[in-house]
């Protein structure tokens, strides 16, 4: 299939490779022509702005949009809208909040064009494992532009079939699954993402108690002078807390045990607040979600090694790097 791609960063980028792998042809579109001439390089249709990016794609059009969440994915968005027809889809695959989703595939319905929202998970490693995506969109489009999530899934792989599985059907074995009307995709992405604060917390804590049970506040009898190393290594080998966020921290404690290259100051993007925020209007508990959220607020006051790991997590399997830290100073 053909698709126009707006945004070539750490993610738009490498799905745009793993899309043309998969023999699909893409145009795409960014701020710096710098990197749109490097995916051109590659075998991608080069644009110099949206308009000649949706000139360059046969109708009906597909443009995806995966640029940071908020103004820069609004503005995007009714730009393209202004040059798009009848039958044309709009694919955002950020971070959005599922209202604006909302809010979007209604005002764009009146044109006739389609608005798809996708969350989409694999961070850095997606050109490789693929990505996991949570679709909302109209059934017509989803369905036809599905060439597109199929090929950017990670598919079956190595990961054993749930029993009873087979009798269900579906994509989600595939790695996407379409969850409902427009919002819904974002909304089960803003609640996974939730949940990996919560899970995250859950390590960092762990290995924070592990690291200071050499503490001489202890008596002598009970200190433990611990390989964190070892211990996320053998975690990973039939633990049942082993997961891909224990692979990504054994392998940032086996680069650098101490984690001494991370302040500890924890950023949160947004959809930690908007799964708290979805609790509270459904009257929801969701103690750890909220407390792993709060953690992050801390951190940027004080640290611990145990946001060392939460930094260590994120800029592995995100690449996220620690914005916003104060400088160190200079002996």
């Amino acid at each position: 299939m053909q698709l126009g791609m707006v945004g070539l960063g750490r993610m738009g980028a490498n799905m745009t490779r793993r899309l043309m792998r998969g023999g699909h042809q893409l145009v795409v579109a960014d701020r710096s022509a710098d990197l749109v001439k490097q995916l051109s390089g590659e075998g991608a249709g080069e644009s110099s702005s949206l308009p000649d990016l949706i000139a360059k794609l046969k109708p009906p059009r597909a443009v995806w949009v995966m640029i940071p969440a908020g103004e820069p994915t609004e503005q995007t968005v009714q730009k393209l809208a202004e040059n798009m027809q009848a039958g044309d889809s709009i694919i955002d695959g950020g971070n959005s909040y599922f209202k604006d989703d909302v809010r979007r595939a209604k005002q764009l319905k009146g044109k006739g064009i389609h608005y798809i929202d996708v969350g989409t998970s694999g961070g850095v490693w997606g050109l490789e494992r693929g990505y996991c995506m949570m679709i909302g969109g109209p059934d017509g489009a989803v369905q036809r532009l599905d060439p597109i999530f199929k090929t950017l899934a990670p598919g079956v792989g190595e990961i054993a079939r749930t029993p009873g599985r087979e009798k269900l059907g579906g994509t989600a074995e595939q790695g996407y699954i379409h969850c409902g009307p427009s919002g819904s995709g974002h909304f089960v992405k803003m609640v996974h993402n939730g949940i990996e604060y919560g899970m995250m917390q859950a390590y960092a804590e762990g290995f924070d108690i592990f690291k200071n049970a050499t503490s001489k506040e202890l008596p002598e009898d009970i200190r433990y002078d611990l390989n964190l190393p070892d211990i996320a290594e053998v975690w990973r080998r039939g633990s049942v807390v082993s997961s891909w966020l224990l692979d990504l921290t054994a392998m940032a404690l086996t680069e650098n045990p101490t984690l001494s290259e991370y302040e500890g100051y924890v950023q949160d993007s947004g959809e930690g607040r908007w799964t708290i925020q979805a609790a509270l209007e459904e009257a929801v508990p969701a103690d750890v979600l909220t407390a792993a959220l709060y953690v992050r607020f801390r951190s940027r006051q004080q640290h611990t090694f145990a946001e060392k790991m939460l930094s260590a997590m994120r800029q592995k399997f995100g690449g996220h790097v620690e914005s916003g830290a104060p400088k160190k100073k200079s002996a």
